[in-house]
């Protein structure tokens, strides 16, 4: 049986012209895919391209105080709302006690960040005690709904009513309907109804559905009458100031769109904070037709309430059983509720787009912000400053290259043609997936994103050398090119591996610790460290094999680099075969 040769590795059997194939492929498919999404260069940051600074001033109200700790809590907030990775380059810190500034690089969706950034998000679950459409208008379409389920898989539990007859009926006569389908109101929030209808209303009033309408005393009652029969959802103006300074503990008044009708809606005390919905996600829905969903999952305490309220509801008859979801004092959905709803889970669900669904679970996920804040100044910011750094940047990013290439050229010689194409390769890799990761996880290039950049060549460089030196070691020994370069890999490969990855753990530790422009530098050496893996492994070694046939290199040519007599090789290595030692035999 033939021993197994010695001195080659799986490796030497490989084929390296396949796996430079292979690299070339991913190279032309990621510059295609470049051209065709139409971002061929790099967002710049607001360092470097400009950008809309935003100020807001904080406004204490409900109790809240602010001071450091509320202040945090909203950078915090704000920060993740615009800068989600951490990569985009949007910065929010604070100005003084009471000021938050925002800075949005250019090519952000400025008007979607600015809608987001101050949004206090405050969700509530409130019951439904009236309903009407405003302006004239009856609705046509159900409104946006809502659905819960106890199970992994949800069924619709409770779902707005899909019969466009049945919100037909609550809005084409809204005081008669108000009255006929049975809802709980007070004498006085019924006054703008016909006298007989106000009777009906004022006999169908049990003393508990005053109760949950929060109306306590006469003079409440006349305000809520006031409020409620003026309120026109229809108009802008209205519906930014409708329900302003109610308490969660309050009966107050909300609007809501469906299909382009506004409705105004009497809403009860809130029975579930948004604050107890612990993730909210946007999906959608693949089994039915109701397209983009926002999931909700609420907290153990949120759950309970939410089962109790859903429970209590399911009892009333249409529309008393419904509950009115408010964001910020718009009633985004009002479905109804036919059994309790257990298992802390709930959908948001109605004509939204992918866009608006994601904003509006983006908004929840964050949470609400401990403060309102109002809008001070919104400027323009240039990059006449940035522009003048970044060309200083690239100018000590081309001299540290030129350097770099003068090195190899010197000591390495035909070995540096090796290195140069390596260099170029890693560097096409880096400006592309910049460019992509652009639009797709909103990237920006500042400036010391451009310095993890320049940094990565030293790295991408080292792992050349630690290779390059490998070989030579393995000619210094007396062996040939082609078993020197197969051999010196595994040695060099633990060696550039563990380099990488102590780069990489060190990008990452500061990428997850800091914030702000520090990310970015965290960010570009650790994209450029695992490029460095990817070209070592799948352009510089298969190259090596490649040349290490070819008569120049492989013949140690005095320009190769590889020269044994300029590396001082010993002899060859020659195997002798040991004399077999003598046995005495034994009678």
């Amino acid at each position: 049986m033939a021993a197994p040769k010695r001195g080659r590795s799986a490796s030497a059997q490989s084929k390296p012209g396949r796996t430079l194939a292979l690299i070339l492929i991913a190279i032309v498919a990621l510059t295609g895919g470049m051209f065709l999404s139409g971002h061929t260069t790099p967002r710049l940051g607001i360092d470097l391209a400009g950008g809309t600074s935003i100020t807001l001033e904080a406004k204490a109200e409900q109790g809240s105080a602010i001071n450091k700790a509320n202040m945090d809590t909203a950078v915090d907030i704000m920060n993740r709302r615009v800068n989600g990775l951490g990569v985009s380059e949007a910065e929010v810190q604070t100005q003084g006690d009471r000021n938050i500034i925002v800075n949005i690089p250019k090519g952000t969706n400025s008007k979607e960040a600015r809608d987001q950034v101050g949004t206090t998000a405050k969700l509530y679950f409130r019951p439904v005690l009236a309903q009407e459409a405003t302006g004239g208008a009856a609705a046509t379409s159900p409104s946006p709904s809502a659905s819960g389920s106890s199970t992994a898989s949800p069924s619709p539990s409770a779902s707005k009513s899909g019969s466009t007859g049945e919100k037909a009926t609550s809005s084409s006569s809204p005081s008669a309907s108000a009255t006929s389908q049975g809802r709980a109101v007070t004498d006085a929030l019924k006054a703008d109804s016909t006298p007989s209808a106000s009777a009906k209303a004022s006999s169908s009033a049990s003393p508990s559905a005053s109760a949950s309408g929060g109306t306590g005393t006469s003079a409440a009652d006349a305000k809520l009458q006031a409020q409620y029969t003026a309120l026109d959802c229809s108009k802008k103006a209205q519906r930014n100031t409708a329900g302003d300074g109610a308490k969660p503990t309050d009966t107050t008044v909300g609007c809501g769109e469906s299909s382009g009708v506004w409705y105004k809606y009497l809403l009860g005390p809130a029975a579930v904070d948004g604050t107890e919905v612990k993730k909210a996600q946007a999906v959608f829905d693949t089994q039915t037709a109701a397209g983009w969903q926002v999931t909700m999952n609420f907290n153990s305490k949120g759950a309970k309430k939410f089962a109790d309220i859903t429970g209590q509801l399911a009892k009333n008859t249409q529309p008393q059983n419904e509950f009115g979801i408010v964001l910020d004092g718009e009633v985004v959905s009002s479905p109804y509720v036919s059994s309790s709803i257990t298992g802390g889970s709930a959908q948001i669900s109605g004509s939204f787009t992918q866009d608006e669904a994601q904003n509006l679970a983006n908004m929840l996920s964050y949470g609400a912000l401990p403060l309102s804040f109002k809008e001070q100044s919104v400027t323009t910011v240039t990059a006449a400053l940035g522009g003048d750094q970044l060309h200083a940047g690239l100018l000590a990013g081309a001299i540290g290259l030129l350097l770099v290439v003068i090195y190899l050229v010197a000591y390495y010689r035909g070995l540096s043609l090796v290195a140069m194409a390596s260099l170029l390769v890693s560097g096409i890799l880096t400006y592309v997936l910049m460019a992509l990761l652009g639009p797709a996880i909103g990237f920006a290039l500042n400036l010391p994103a451009v310095c993890g950049a320049i940094v990565a060549i030293g790295i991408t460089a080292d792992s050349f050398i630690v290779y390059f030196e490998r070989i030579r070691d393995e000619i210094r020994e007396g062996r040939s090119l082609r078993p020197a370069v197969e051999r010196a890999w595994p040695r060099a490969r633990r060696t550039i591996l563990v380099s990488d990855f102590v780069s990489f753990l060190a990008a990452a530790v500061l990428f997850i610790v800091t914030v702000g422009k520090v990310q970015g530098f965290a960010f570009t050496l650790g994209l450029t460290t695992v490029l460095d893996v990817v070209v070592v492994f799948f352009f510089t070694k298969p190259l090596m094999t490649l040349l290490a046939r070819r008569k120049f290199f492989a013949s140690g040519s005095k320009w190769s680099g590889l020269d044994p007599k300029s590396l001082g090789a010993k002899p060859p290595l020659r195997r002798t075969r040991r004399p077999a030692p003598a046995h005495t035999k034994e009678a």
